[in-house]
């Protein structure tokens, strides 16, 4: 009897079934070989000549250029590439990432040429540094090379003393950097003492660069058959008709490079932590852990663009300070002693949050502050919403009837009993349902306490014990 509807593979026999699989199995071997032995594999690719691989650094020298710089590196010994070329075009930056860039490329296996380009583009400050340290420094024409004393983080001259003593460690810097790479280490050196700036043709002929090339096929054929010296010893390089291969940043490099922004990072900061605070003064006011949730992921990135920039954790303790003494306004809400002294503790975390204060070889070339114009704003916008949300949610005021709805609204007054203890945040029975809850700050309901609800704001309830001897 046949089944209506029934498969044809239902009504096959196992031997046919077994059948079946092992054709299809055979197949997709046949394929799989077929492919192998037709596609060239990457392997293959790269042994049929020399490669050379492109990066760009055409942003700030912060840690996460120096990353990239390591990992363009990395790749290019693993790869046995001819030659690493690193396309530059930066107004300097960091000194301390500087200083990790040139440790990178006199430690690199792989012959490493800077190349400055396309036109306009500059080597400026910390990117001096950089160019005079690869093997091949290359510019093209419309560019320039200098300007590399040291400046505090907003941009200005340092102190006589500390501008001194720093200079004379960057001056030795680039003049040991010189020697080792055989270039004229004098107007180098008054790049750092005196500022001065090269154009591309003043830096050949100064004995700055190796050569001028007007694009990277140019530099490419100019290069060719030149020996660089490496850690493992000279090495001829081969650029004639290398593969060109360029490295892209990852998609996690991008977000890193996004979140490193001190003024996006301290507006994270401050916004998670009133997240957080939301939640612990009213759990569940905008859903069940909503804010709690959103403010921890927003001070993770946070963190990660903090870790990759200059950050001063005195100045996370004070951000950090700061919401401690926001949340100690819950216990008198308005603007009391609590609140003045987070605004004071939050404007200071924020001029404080990047630059190390103890380390003055760590003050960054370019600033790398966060605007006072973000801090006025986030922080007048922050106090000024949390004073909001302490007359809705926490002082139980008349203004927070915009939180409830009318069925909510309905169960003003009823009573309940705690099913846990309050302190101040809890939850509580009402009506037959369970409720989060919360009661004023400076009291604690305990577990099978009676309860009278006051206020209701979304689903949570303002709730006071019932006294029991009334």
């Amino acid at each position: 009897m046949t089944v209506t509807g029934e498969l044809p593979l239902a009504r096959m026999s196992l031997r046919d079934k077994r059948s079946i699989l092992c054709r299809l199995t055979g197949a997709f071997a046949t394929i799989v070989v077929f492919l192998s032995l037709t596609l060239p594999s990457a392997d293959a690719a790269g042994a049929s000549g020399s490669s050379v691989l492109i990066i760009d650094i055409d942003s700030s020298i912060d840690p996460v250029s120096a990353g990239k710089i390591k990992l363009g590196i990395d790749n290019a010994e693993d790869s046995n590439a001819s030659m690493l070329v690193i396309r530059l075009d930066t107004p300097g930056g960091l000194n301390r990432s500087m200083r990790e860039i040139v440790r990178y490329m006199v430690e690199s296996d792989v012959p490493i040429a800077v190349f400055v380009s396309p036109a306009g583009a500059r080597a400026s400050s910390a990117g001096t540094f950089v160019t005079a340290a690869a093997h091949f420094a290359v510019m093209t024409p419309g560019t320039y090379i200098g300007a590399a004393s040291v400046v505090d983080a907003g941009g200005k001259d340092l102190p006589d003393t500390m501008a001194r003593k720093l200079n004379e460690a960057d001056r030795a810097f680039i003049r040991s950097i010189a020697q080792l790479r055989g270039r004229n280490h004098t107007p180098l050196e008054n790049a750092v003492v005196h500022t001065n700036a090269y154009s591309a043709q003043e830096a050949l002929q100064l004995g700055i660069i190796d050569l001028l090339a007007v694009d990277l096929p140019s530099m490419l054929q100019q290069l060719h058959g030149r020996t660089a010296v490496t850690r493992e010893g000279p090495k001829v390089v081969d650029t004639a008709d290398a593969n060109v291969e360029f490295q892209d940043t990852s998609l996690i490099g991008h977000i890193v490079g996004l979140l490193a922004n001190t003024n996006l990072v301290f507006i994270l900061l401050v916004i998670g932590g009133f997240a957080i605070l939301i939640e612990l003064a009213a759990p569940g006011v905008f859903g069940p852990g909503l804010s709690g949730a959103l403010g921890v992921i927003l001070i993770v990135l946070a963190f990660i663009g903090f870790v990759n920039l200059p950050g001063n954790w005195i100045g996370l303790l004070l951000i950090l300070l700061a919401m401690g003494l926001f949340y100690g306004e819950t216990t008198a809400p308005g603007l009391g002693l609590f609140g003045i002294g987070g605004v004071v503790s939050l404007i200071l975390g924020a001029v404080f949050l990047f630059g190390n204060l103890f380390d003055p070889s760590s003050i960054p070339e370019i600033p790398y502050t966060v605007s006072p114009v973000t801090i006025g704003i986030t922080s007048f916008l922050a106090l000024s919403l949390w004073i909001l949300f302490l007359r809705l949610v926490v002082s139980g005021g008349g203004t927070s009837s915009g939180f409830q709805t009318q069925k909510q609204a309905s169960i003003e007054g009823a009573i309940g009993v705690a099913i846990s203890t309050l302190e101040p945040s809890g939850k509580v029975r009402v009506s037959g349902q369970e409720w989060s809850a919360s009661t004023s700050p400076d009291v604690s309901i305990k577990e099978g306490d009676e309860i009278r609800v006051i206020a209701v704001y979304g689903d949570v309830l303002k709730v006071e014990r019932i006294d029991p001897e009334r």
